[in-house]
């Protein structure tokens, strides 16, 4: 989820609002259509889905307090329409079972992490900031930012910075974080901005901007299991989509949408045995895309929204089910 600072209630712009409302539209038509919005945050989407369909049922996840807190206030006129679910989207089934909800007819997907993390210093997402190495989307887990960068070996954050990071330094941040936090621990925002700075050779510093940039995402993605949550929430909210129902994946990132592409496209592909003079129907997809490619925001919302510049928008239907 990204947000303008100074627009909206609450200063949110959801991401491609427009386009998610017109690709969810066909599935909640119906007299009494569930819609997951599985990355709750300020609840901007949801707001927009609550008002465009008056006979809708909310289901909202979010693992930050501070999300289900304002989106219950936010989304208070549609109070008997919703059910705010404080949980990691990895946890989309469980929600689901433990809501009574079978099925649903549309899930949202709106990953990443969300302005007021952002823009909040005490919550140590944001190398612009000098603020405690936190990175908790849930304030209520242990695992800290500041306890991976202190705690890990270097083998442990080289994977971390390489993979989830696509930092290609990987080896020599992850070294001079082992030798910095061996002489006083690495407490601070500043601080582990600084010393991966000096662990880039200077000429690719200047170009490409922060070059924390891709360690503090690393480290996000780490402390907050994000890729996991996704590889679990993806699944599970395509099993539960009734015939009709639609998915769709805001990413923020390549891990991301790379994930999202691959769950995707392995449910629209036909995986008859070639050769075969008839397509089988147990091999026939369950759902086809509603996309070509990922889309991105125009021009115009980009104007309006700047942290919506690397957003990606996949979407898909359920069109066969299981006998």
């Amino acid at each position: 989820m990204e947000m303008d600072d100074n627009a909206g209630t609450g200063g949110h712009v959801p991401v491609m609002l427009e386009r998610v409302l017109e690709l969810l539209g066909p599935a909640l038509s119906g007299p009494r259509p569930v819609v997951v919005d599985a990355n709750l945050g300020l609840g901007g989407h949801s707001e927009a889905l609550l008002a465009a369909y008056p006979a809708s049922h909310l289901i909202g996840i979010d693992r930050d307090p501070f999300a289900i807190d304002f989106s219950t206030r936010r989304l208070s006129p549609y109070a008997e329409r919703i059910t705010l679910v404080h949980a990691s989207s990895g946890d989309l089934a469980e929600v689901l079972a433990r809501t009574g909800h079978t099925t649903v007819d549309g899930v949202l997907f709106d990953l990443g992490v969300s302005s007021p993390q952002l823009d909040e210093a005490e919550r140590g997402f944001a190398y612009s900031y000098d603020a405690p190495l936190d990175m908790r989307m849930d304030t209520q887990q242990e695992l800290t930012a500041e306890r991976v960068v202190n705690t890990y070996s270097a083998a442990e954050l080289t994977r971390i910075l390489r993979d989830y990071g696509e930092e290609r330094f990987a080896p020599r941040v992850a070294g001079l974080i082992i030798k910095e936090r061996a002489k006083e621990a690495i407490t601070s925002t500043k601080r582990l901005a600084e010393i991966v700075r000096d662990a880039i050779p200077a000429a690719t510093r200047r170009t490409g901007g922060n070059p924390a940039k891709r360690t503090f995402q690393a480290l996000r993605i780490e402390v907050n299991a994000e890729l996991s949550a996704l590889e679990a929430a993806l699944p599970a909210a395509l099993d539960a989509l009734t015939l009709g129902g639609r998915v769709v994946v805001l990413s923020y990132h390549s891990l991301e949408d790379r994930l999202t592409k691959q769950a995707l496209t392995a449910r629209t592909r036909d995986t008859s045995p070639p050769g075969l003079p008839v397509p089988l129907p147990a091999h026939q997809p369950r759902f086809r895309l509603l996309t070509r490619g990922a889309e991105l925001p125009s021009e115009e919302e980009l104007a309006r929204n700047p942290r919506a510049a690397s957003a990606r928008l996949r979407a898909a239907e359920r069109i066969r089910v299981d006998d």
